[in-house]
């Protein structure tokens, strides 16, 4: 008796459309056609048939990678996106930071402490300087 093996799921099966490929092969497949097949006929001459050839390849393997390339159920361009994000929009390092309401109170009491010593330790350098100079002027 005939054996079929149903996948558990359905979500992960895939329409063909025509040859067994799916619309976005189909797609893939049709663009490598149109770049890679006029690039090997117009550099057949000039550059032989092995490197024009080897040019096809690596002008083609792009566009096949698009098509068939799938992890997770996510295609290529997808994760190519998210691994943009990930390395160039956001930086590298995040640390942790939280909105401290009681720091900018603490800066502004440290200021106005260290600001009205500062003052008065200029005051007491300046008349000491001041007395110095007068002391001079008597001798």
């Amino acid at each position: 008796m005939a054996y079929v093996q149903v996948p558990k799921d359905l979500t992960r099966v895939k329409t063909k459309v025509m040859f067994n490929l799916t619309k976005r092969q189909l797609i893939c497949f049709g663009t490598a056609g149109v770049l890679g097949i006029p690039a090997y006929f117009l550099t057949k001459g000039p550059l032989g048939t092995t490197f024009a050839a080897m040019l096809m390849i690596i002008i083609v393997l792009p566009a096949f990678m698009f098509g068939v390339y799938e992890k997770d159920g996510r295609p290529l361009e997808k994760i190519l996106m998210s691994v943009y994000r990930q390395k160039f929009q956001r930086p590298g390092v995040r640390p942790y930071q939280t909105q401290n309401m009681y720091g900018a109170i603490q800066k502004k009491i440290y200021e106005k402490e260290v600001l009205k010593l500062y003052a008065q330790e200029s005051k007491d350098v300046s008349q000491k300087t001041s007395g110095k100079a007068r002391r001079k002027k008597r001798n």
